[in-house]
C-alpha cells in the first residue's frame, strides 16, 4: 500500500509521528479522548459519508465498498471511522487507502464492527472523492443496506467534529445517475424499483434509496421522474412504441414518456381480437370482451395524469379464464349452462388486479368445466393453437394460452388442477406459473377439485408472470388456506429476476421415463435445456424421482371432488346471484340433457352419482397416500441430492408419452413452465421447474435466467402485426 506511514515502518517511527500529532489527535489516546470529550463533545456537522458499491450481491462474493466525504471542512486532516455490518451477511476482509496522500495509522478490528483511523494534511480528504476502500466477502446473496457507520473528524487547528448521527446508513450510490440496481446500466429492473417509491420525498427514511433518480432534482419522485427513466431506457432512439410482444415494463416506459396511453393500447388489443380471434385464422380464443375497457382505460389515463401510476400493472391490459367470476361480466366456465350466471362479487385474485390498475380486457375460453386439455366448450367452440391451428392449444386455460400467445393482451390467469395452466403455457411457448397451493387464493374460481385447484399467471416472460403473481398472490380470509402463506411471501418475486440465477444453482435432470416420455423432439430440448444451463454455471445431476411410476398412476381427485365443490360454488350467495342461474346443481346441469357440451355428457353423468366425500374410502385413500408418497418422495430426493429445483419437460404434446404435469398437483408444490424450442412441425415444446412449497422466487430466478440465456420464444406467424 502506496502510503505516507507504511504499516512496515518501526515502532519508533510510529512513536514519533504520534508524538508530533498529539495535540491534534487526541482521539489515539482513550484517556485523554475521554477527557475532551466530556469538556467539550464533538461539533455536530453536515459532513456525509458515501458508500459507493453494487446494489446487489451474490453468495461468496468479493465485495469493494469506496468511501469518499462529501461536505467536509476544508481544514480536515483526520478520520476516525466506524463500520458497522451484519455478521450473517459479510466477512470483513480489509480496508486500504484509495490515495497515495492518504494514510492508515490506526484499525481495530471486532465482530461486525472495524474502526479505522486516517490522516492526510494536503486536503484529499475534502476533495468528494474515494479516501478507502473496504473488501467484504459476501456470506448470503444481499444488498449493503446492512452496512452502517459514523465519522469523527479532526480539524487542522485541534478541534474535532462528529457527523450528525452517531450511527448513520451510507448512501448507495451508481455510476450511473437513476441505476438503481446496480447493474451499471438503466434498465426496466431500475423502473421496478423506482416506481415501488413514486411520490416519496426526502424527507421518507427510504430516500437514500432512489435519490439517484430524482433527475430533476426537485427532492421528490414523481412522474416526471418515472417518464425521464422510462425515455432513458426506451425511447431515447426515437422509436416508436411496438405492440407485439410487449412486456409489461415496456408499456410502462412507454406510458411515463408519453408515447402511448392505456386508452390506446387497450384499441390496439380490441383490433387485433377482431381481425384474428373472430376472423382470419378465427383463434377463437375468448368468449366475452369487456364492454367497459376503454371507458376503464380512460379513467386509468386520467388518474395516472393527476396522481401518478398506482404500480406496475396500472392500465394493463388481462386477458383471465372464464371461470374467474368478474361482476361486470359473466362467469361460465365454457358452459352455456351457466352463460347468464352473473356473479356479484369479484372473485380474490381479479379483485387485487383491479386493484393495482389492471384492466380486465376479456374472458378467455377453457375446456369446459376445465376438465380436459384441448380447450374445447359449448360456449365458446374449440380454441385454435396460433403456432399450428391445426392443433389444440392445450387445457385447460388454452384460451388464456393461445390469447396471449397471439398478442391480444399483455398477460393473463389460468387455473390449473392437473396442468391446466403449465400444458397450455407449454403449447403456446408462454410462460406459466402453477403457485404452491395456498399462495393464491381460489375464492370466487369455479371449481373443479378444490384439494388440487389453484390459479396462477400466465405470460410472454418470466418477468410479467413474477409482476403479475405478486399482485396476485396473498392470504385472503374467505380461502383459508391462504392463511398459510402468512410469512412466506417475498416482498417481491421481481427480485429473483437475476440473469446470472443459473449461477451456482443445483438442478436434478429427472431420467424417470413414465415422467418425461419418449417424444425424441423433447427430450432433445431437455437434454439442450439443460446443457445451456450448465453453461451459465448450474451443476446439473440426473437423478430418478423414487416412487415415480406409482405417483404418476393415481388420478385426478377431481372424478370425486368435482360435484360437491361446484355445488357449493352454485349454491354461495355471496359470489353468485341465485336468480342469474338456471341450474343450481350439477344434478340439474346433467338433467337438462343438453346444455352443456355434448362429448361431457358420461364424464358429467358419471361424476354426479359419486358417493359424499366424508364416506368415500377410495377418495381417502388417494388424498391420504397419493399425497403423501409424492410430497416424500420429492423432499427426499431434493434433499439428498441437494438440489434447488427439479427439471423435466413440460406436457406438450398428447403423444408425448409423459406425466410430468401429476407431480406439482399431486404434491402441492410450484413449478414453472418456461419456453425451450419448438418441434420440427413447428409445435411448441416448454420445460418445467419444480421446487419446494413456497419457493417460487427460486423458480423465477432459475427461469428468467434460463430465458435470458436462450430467448427461445419466437411470436406466432398466423397472427402477424397489423399494419
Amino acid at each position: 500500500m502506496n502510503t505516507l506511514f507504511n504499516r512496515t515502518f518501526s515502532k519508533i517511527s510510529l512513536l514519533l509521528l504520534f508524538s508530533i500529532l498529539m495535540n491534534v489527535l487526541v482521539l489515539f489516546n482513550p484517556f485523554e479522548a475521554s477527557r475532551v470529550s466530556a469538556a467539550t463533545p464533538p461539533t455536530p456537522s453536515s459532513a456525509t459519508v458515501q458508500l459507493t458499491g453494487p446494489a446487489s450481491v451474490s453468495v461468496n462474493d468479493q465485495v469493494y465498498v469506496n468511501v469518499s466525504l462529501i461536505g467536509a471542512p476544508s481544514n480536515t486532516t483526520v478520520g476516525k471511522f466506524v463500520f458497522l455490518y451484519n455478521q450473517t451477511s459479510f466477512e470483513y476482509i480489509s480496508t486500504t487507502s484509495a490515495k497515495s496522500s492518504v494514510s492508515i495509522v490506526g484499525e481495530n478490528n471486532e465482530p461486525g464492527k472495524a474502526s479505522v483511523v486516517i490522516t492526510d494534511s494536503t486536503g484529499g480528504l475534502t476533495q468528494n472523492s474515494t479516501i478507502l476502500t473496504l473488501a467484504f466477502k459476501a456470506k448470503v446473496a444481499t444488498d449493503l443496506s446492512g452496512i452502517t457507520g459514523s465519522v469523527e473528524l479532526g480539524l487542522s487547528d485541534g478541534s474535532t467534529i462528529m457527523t450528525q448521527a452517531a450511527s448513520i446508513p451510507f448512501q448507495i450510490s451508481g455510476i450511473i445517475q437513476g441505476d438503481l440496481n446496480g447493474n451499471n446500466v438503466l434498465d426496466v429492473g431500475d423502473l421496478s424499483l423506482l416506481i415501488n417509491y413514486f411520490g416519496i420525498d426526502s424527507s421518507n427514511l427510504n430516500w437514500g434509496v432512489v435519490s439517484p433518480a430524482d433527475f430533476n432534482n426537485d427532492g421528490i419522485i414523481n412522474i416526471a421522474d418515472l417518464a425521464y427513466l422510462g425515455k432513458k431506457i426506451v425511447f431515447d432512439n426515437g422509436q416508436p412504441f411496438e405492440l407485439m410482444e410487449a412486456d409489461i415494463m415496456g408499456i410502462q416506459n412507454a406510458m411515463a414518456a408519453g408515447k402511448l396511453t392505456s386508452v390506446q393500447l387497450v384499441q390496439m388489443y380490441l383490433d387485433r381480437i377482431a381481425a384474428y380471434d373472430k376472423q382470419g385464422p378465427t383463434i377463437k380464443s375468448l368468449i366475452t370482451i369487456n364492454p367497459n375497457a376503454a371507458a376503464i382505460a380512460a379513467s386509468l389515463d386520467q388518474e395516472r395524469k393527476d396522481n401518478g401510476p398506482r404500480g406496475l400493472l396500472h392500465g394493463i391490459p388481462i386477458i383471465v379464464k372464464d371461470n374467474y367470476d368478474t361482476v361486470d361480466m359473466p362467469t361460465s366456465a365454457g358452459c352455456t349452462c351457466l352463460a347468464d350466471n352473473q356473479p356479484v362479487s369479484d372473485s380474490f385474485m381479479i379483485k387485487k388486479l383491479k386493484d393495482a390498475g389492471a384492466i380486465i380486457l376479456a374472458k378467455a375460453n377453457l375446456s369446459e368445466f376445465a376438465i380436459n386439455t384441448d380447450t374445447n366448450s359449448s360456449l365458446g367452440g374449440q380454441t385454435k393453437n396460433p403456432y399450428v391451428l391445426t392443433q389444440n392449444p392445450g387445457g385447460s386455460s388454452g384460451g388464456t394460452g393461445a390469447s396471449i400467445a397471439a398478442n391480444f393482451g399483455v398477460a393473463g390467469l389460468g387455473t390449473d388442477t392437473g396442468g391446466s395452466i403449465r400444458i397450455p403455457s407449454s403449447y403456446n411457448s408462454i410462460v406459466g406459473i402453477r403457485p404452491t397451493i395456498g399462495l393464491t387464493s381460489r375464492d370466487g374460481i369455479i371449481p373443479l377439485a378444490l384439494s388440487q385447484d389453484v390459479g396462477g399467471p400466465m405470460a410472454r416472460t418470466v418477468a410479467d408472470a413474477a409482476i403479475l403473481l405478486d399482485t396476485v398472490s396473498g392470504y385472503d380470509p374467505n380461502d383459508i388456506v391462504t392463511a398459510s402463506s402468512i410469512g412466506k411471501k417475498p416482498t417481491s418475486y421481481t427480485n429473483y429476476l437475476l440473469k446470472d440465477g443459473l449461477k451456482g444453482a443445483r438442478v436434478g435432470l429427472v431420467t424417470n421415463s413414465s415422467v418425461i416420455g419418449t417424444n425424441k423432439d423433447v427430450l432433445a430440448l431437455l437434454n439442450k435445456a439443460a446443457e445451456s444451463m450448465r453453461e451459465q454455471g448450474a451443476v446439473v445431476t440426473n437423478v430418478y424421482i423414487p416412487n415415480a411410476d406409482t405417483i404418476v398412476s393415481y388420478s385426478s381427485l377431481s372424478a370425486y371432488e368435482f360435484k360437491y365443490n361446484l355445488n357449493d360454488y352454485l349454491s354461495n350467495k355471496r359470489l353468485v346471484d341465485p336468480s342469474s342461474l338456471r341450474y343450481h346443481s350439477l344434478t340439474d346441469i346433467v338433467n337438462s340433457q343438453t346444455d352443456f357440451l355434448s362429448s361431457l355428457k358420461s364424464t358429467l353423468t358419471t361424476r354426479d352419482t359419486v358417493a359424499p366425500l366424508d364416506t368415500n374410502q377410495a377418495y381417502k385413500d388417494i388424498l391420504l397416500f397419493r399425497t403423501r408418497m409424492t410430497q416424500q418422495s420429492l423432499l427426499g430426493l431434493m434433499a439428498n441430492n441437494n438440489l434447488d429445483v427439479l427439471l423435466y419437460p413440460a406436457t406438450t404434446t398428447p403423444t408425448s408419452g409423459g406425466n410430468a404435469n401429476r407431480l406439482s398437483p399431486f404434491s402441492g408444490f410450484p413449478a414453472i413452465s418456461v419456453p425451450a424450442g419448438y418441434a420440427t412441425n413447428g409445435t411448441p415444446i416448454a420445460i418445467e421447474l419444480l421446487a419446494r412449497p413456497y419457493e417460487e422466487g427460486e423458480l423465477i430466478k432459475i427461469g428468467y435466467s434460463y430465458e435470458q440465456a436462450t430467448h427461445n420464444r419466437v411470436a406466432p406467424k398466423s397472427v402477424p402485426a397489423l399494419p
